[in-house]
């Protein structure tokens, strides 16, 4: 059953969010022509949006469920994968829902307050051969969780991500990807939001040469709320994309996208698009989505397109904004004449550009992981000038 006939919602006509389909025949290979495709590197992907076989099998999955927290690989015919009302919208997707033999289930129970996130790691051993994935968190009713997907290696990786939320539930659902240099993934996540459920959504985007994450969040039930965060680090030559798209279907909902990304080196590119969908009957919503880029060397390129769909004019706000620039010298300026060396100068500036939003991804780990992160990539920039 689509969203559409689940919460009898009339289908809404638009380039951004085209109509899903389970048939592969109706996914069309990617000319690069396409809205949807037009920022993707298409010839990197090792054809993951054409035919490439999806059956590598060189990698492994580790688990630390926290007590209380179900996590278990189930065969993908037995799942309860499609509980989100996701239905592929474009060919990698629809490829990985075909191609994922089984399907990695995370179960949160009902009224349970876990205080340990939930770690998924995925290591990746090779790029040789393509593989496929599929997640499904749920979160039962008025239960509180955080969910960790840390992936890292070298990997060829095509994957669908479901993440279901049931009334009153708040979690908070966490990518990191880490991949080493050589790594392509091109990764769908969608989030069904239960009435007056809370769902936080932090995307980590740091290492592999093209990363493609589309995420999307729509709504059960009214009073629910979304944040979707992210923080990402371009490098020479390596493609970061999100592709965000908030649907709200019910009224009196609320969402906030905020995305902060820097990038430095030759070739270094990374892509943002926004997209705020508020139908008739979401009347009284709140959103807002924002992105900013700091370009910190020649030859490094940010796109971000935001947009705002608005088929009401009942509502309480909706806004986007957009920023791409370099570094501002005047604050260079003011550091360096209190005698603060120019490259810890720069360091600094980027630090406090991404403070904002580590600080509120509410896990105290993974933020001074991120910060650690930051620094290497800092660190990688400075030895490349010295030498």
């Amino acid at each position: 059953m689509t969203l559409a006939e689940t919460l009898e919602l009339a289908p809404v006509e638009s380039h951004l969010h085209p109509e899903g389909s389970f048939d592969l025949a109706d996914h069309e290979v990617p000319t690069g022509r396409e809205e949807i495709w037009r920022f993707t590197p298409l010839k990197r992907l090792r054809e993951l949006h054409k035919d490439a076989p999806l059956d590598g099998d060189d990698y492994k999955v580790e688990v630390d469920a926290a007590p209380g927290v179900t996590a278990v690989s189930v065969p993908a015919a037995d799942s309860a994968r499609g509980v989100s009302g996701y239905v592929p919208v474009d060919r990698v997707s629809a490829r990985a829902w075909d191609a994922a033999q089984s399907v990695f289930e995370v179960t949160i129970p009902a009224d349970a307050e876990i205080v340990e996130p939930t770690t998924l790691r995925l290591i990746g051993g090779s790029v040789e051969k393509a593989a496929a994935g599929h997640l499904l968190v749920r979160a039962g009713r008025f239960s509180k969780a955080v969910v960790v997907v840390d992936y890292n290696g070298s990997a060829t990786w095509a994957e669908n991500i479901e993440v279901v939320l049931e009334d009153g539930a708040e979690l908070t659902f966490v990518t990191i990807q880490d991949w080493n240099d050589d790594s392509v993934h091109v990764v769908t996540q969608h989030a069904r939001v239960g009435r007056d459920a809370t769902f936080k959504h932090v995307a980590v985007s740091l290492g592999g040469d093209v990363l493609r994450a589309s995420t999307s969040a729509d709504y059960i039930g009214s009073g629910g709320s979304v944040d979707m965060l992210g923080v990402y680090f371009a490098d020479e030559g390596q493609h970061i994309e999100h592709r965000l798209f908030a649907d709200h279907t019910a009224p009196r909902t609320k969402s906030n996208v905020e995305y902060k990304g820097a990038l430095q080196g030759d070739g270094a590119h990374t892509v943002w698009v926004g997209n705020v969908l508020i139908r008739k009957e979401a009347e009284g919503i709140l959103t807002y989505e924002s992105n900013d880029n700091l370009v910190l060397t020649d030859g490094a390129k940010a796109d971000s397109v935001p947009n705002l769909e608005i088929e009401t004019g009942e509502i309480e706000g909706a806004g986007h904004a957009s920023t791409t620039g370099r570094f501002d010298d005047q604050h260079l300026f003011y550091l360096q004449s209190r005698g603060i060396p120019a490259e810890e100068a720069r360091r600094l500036v980027v630090h406090g550009f991404f403070h904002d939003i580590i600080r509120r991804i509410g896990v105290p780990s993974l933020q001074e992981r991120l910060i650690a992160s930051i620094e290497d990539e800092l660190a990688e920039h400075v030895g490349r000038l010295e030498a």
